[in-house]
């Protein structure tokens, strides 16, 4: 079968790299790509948003499934939009992910805090703000514990949280979203939540609508600094699986949040098909939802992807058509450890357009690989292109091994201003 896959960065180049592997991949096509994905497939020029301009190549490439990494398209309707076209047209396209409606999971926080809590699913407590109530939203937060979250409610590239440990940074923080519109549309709704104490846990399910399967868990590191300092970002790397996420832990998880949330998908009368990424909170023994993803999470689909042995693509048509149910997933029992080299300046501005060395020239072993996110081919250069720009990850069966030849791997890749976080799993 022919697939396309949407996205350009590090979570597209191991979706690529893995479905690759299949037997039944006849012709992968990735929209737009990366310097590391066409080693899979054909990159094509392809906006993933311009979701009329993605049928018609479906079309004309007879595209039997279509495979969305992050979550602009699906927020934009591209499953609805390909599945009422096909289905009009006569043609057999599926595609991997939600409907626009399920979306809203990831694309207002409001919305997946109202669902979370009319099904019961353990989460922060939380109020909801719009810029015209910024007197109200002043006053509530001088009366709120702190320290205190506040969150864009819309899409803000993994940006859009802010941790706030007194009641003036707290004011401060309120004025990026809604005097400096420092995060855009996204942050005309502004949700101020409890802070969770705890360890976070990112944990995937892929779903068909009825039944689902559960993926490796991960943790990953969002803030830039060492030591879970400074900024957050999209992420600096990840581990999988966190040795906290024991069989016990994994148990809860699936009772307590998984299965409701699914379970309450289908009586809002929707099917859920594609990846479900849960963003937990272990606060004491118990997990707690910080957020929902409707795809995979990057960095953390570097360090689960080179972990799975079953065949990708077999999982995700069968997510597509209905089909999960008595399907099982083979996994390497070894640690990933995934370490993510950023541009110099990230996440603020980007020095952006640097030749890059270390990406060849030597052997890697079966349990290394590097994952191009923002990188682009200019002449006979790889150049820097994105804030986030190689991943790499190794396996090893000792997570301290695997961490340490994961720095090592990562610190091989060089160009100007390039830097990775040298503490990733030493808190595990």
């Amino acid at each position: 079968m022919n697939v396309l896959l949407l996205g350009s960065g590090g979570r597209e180049h191991a979706f690529a790299m893995k479905m690759a592997e299949s037997n039944r991949l006849d012709q992968l096509y990735i929209a737009p790509g990366n310097a590391g994905t066409a080693n899979f497939g054909i990159n094509v020029n392809l906006n993933p948003t311009d979701v009329a301009s993605v049928y018609n190549f479906c079309k004309e490439y007879q595209i039997a499934l279509v495979v969305p990494g992050n979550e602009d398209p699906l927020v934009a309707g591209i499953t609805d939009y390909i599945e009422l076209a096909a289905a009009a047209d006569g043609l057999q396209i599926s595609v991997a992910g939600p409907s626009a409606w399920c979306a809203q999971l990831e694309g207002s926080k409001d919305f997946s805090k109202a669902f979370m809590q009319r099904h019961g699913i353990p989460t922060a407590a939380a109020r909801t703000f719009r810029a015209e109530q910024r007197e109200e939203a002043e006053a509530y937060l001088r009366q709120h514990a702190m320290p205190v979250v506040l969150k864009a409610d819309g899409l803000a590239a993994g940006k859009g949280v802010l941790i706030c440990d007194t009641t003036q940074e707290a004011l401060e923080s309120l004025a990026l979203f809604w005097t400096e519109q420092k995060f855009g549309e996204a942050g005309a709704k502004v949700l101020v939540e409890e802070f969770l104490e705890g360890i976070e846990c990112s944990v995937f399910a892929l779903c068909d609508g009825k039944d689902y399967v559960l993926l490796p868990p991960a943790k990953d590191y969002k803030r830039v600094g060492e030591g879970d300092t400074g900024l957050n970002t999209g992420g600096m790397g990840a581990v999988s699986p966190p040795p906290f996420a024991t069989p016990q832990l994994m148990r809860r998880i699936e009772e307590s949040i998984v299965r409701p949330t699914l379970q309450g998908l289908q009586s809002e009368g929707v099917d859920y098909r594609g990846f479900l990424f849960v963003g937990l909170m272990k606060v004491g023994d118990e997990p707690m939802v910080i957020e929902y993803n409707v795809r995979m999470g990057d960095p953390e689909t570097e360090a689960v992807m080179p972990r799975l042995q079953s065949d990708l693509l077999e999982l995700l048509v069968a997510a597509a058509s209905g089909k999960l149910s008595g399907m099982e997933l083979r996994v390497d029992p070894r640690f990933a450890v995934t370490t993510v080299v950023c541009s110099g300046g990230y996440p603020g501005e980007l020095r952006l357009g640097y030749p890059m060395t270390g990406l060849t020239g030597r052997d890697y072993t079966e349990d290394e690989r590097l994952f191009h996110a923002g990188t682009k081919r200019e002449g006979a250069d790889c150049v820097n292109r994105g804030g986030r720009v190689v991943a790499a990850t190794v396996l090893d069966a000792d997570l301290k091994e695997a961490a340490r030849r994961s720095l090592a791997l990562a610190q091989e890749i060089r160009f100007e201003g390039a830097f990775c976080r040298k503490d990733l799993g030493q808190d595990l």
